[in-house]
C-alpha cells in the first residue's frame, strides 16, 4: 500500500446546526460539500490542499481528548481577538514557540481546534 496524502480530517459533532455556526460563523469556513444521509449528515470545508469535515453518524462521538486539526491563519493576533470576542473556550494558549504562534480552542462539542501561525522562514 502507498499512501499519497491525507484525504480529510473529520470531527464528530452532535448538533450539526450548532457546529456549523462555529465552523462557518466564527471560523469563517466555506462549505464545499453538504451531504445528508439516512443516518447522518456530513459537511466538508476545503482549506488549501486539505479538507476538514464535520459529521453526525452512528459510531462517531466527539472527544475533547481526540486528535486535533490546526488551522493556519494569516493574522494570529486578530484571530485570537475574534475568538475571545465570540467567547470561544480556549483549551490552552496562545503560546509562542521558536517556529510558530498557536492556541487551541474548543468547538461546541469539546473537540480541540488549533489556531496556528508559522513564523517567517518556517514551512
Amino acid at each position: 500500500m502507498k499512501i499519497d496524502e491525507i484525504a480529510f480530517s473529520c470531527y464528530p459533532v452532535t448538533d450539526m446546526t450548532r457546529a456549523r455556526t462555529f465552523y462557518e460563523g466564527i471560523l469563517g469556513l466555506t462549505v464545499t460539500m453538504d451531504h445528508k444521509m439516512e443516518e447522518g449528515h456530513w459537511v466538508e470545508y476545503d482549506i488549501g490542499a486539505g479538507t476538514l469535515a464535520i459529521g453526525v453518524a452512528p459510531g462517531m462521538s466527539p472527544s475533547k481528548d481526540g486528535c486535533s486539526v490546526a488551522l493556519e491563519v494569516d493574522d494570529f493576533d486578530k484571530a485570537i481577538s475574534e475568538l475571545k470576542a465570540a467567547s470561544v473556550e480556549f483549551n490552552f494558549g496562545p503560546i509562542e514557540t521558536p517556529v510558530c504562534h498557536m492556541a487551541f480552542v474548543r468547538d461546541p462539542d469539546g473537540n480541540s481546534v488549533g489556531i496556528h501561525k508559522r513564523k517567517p522562514g518556517n514551512p
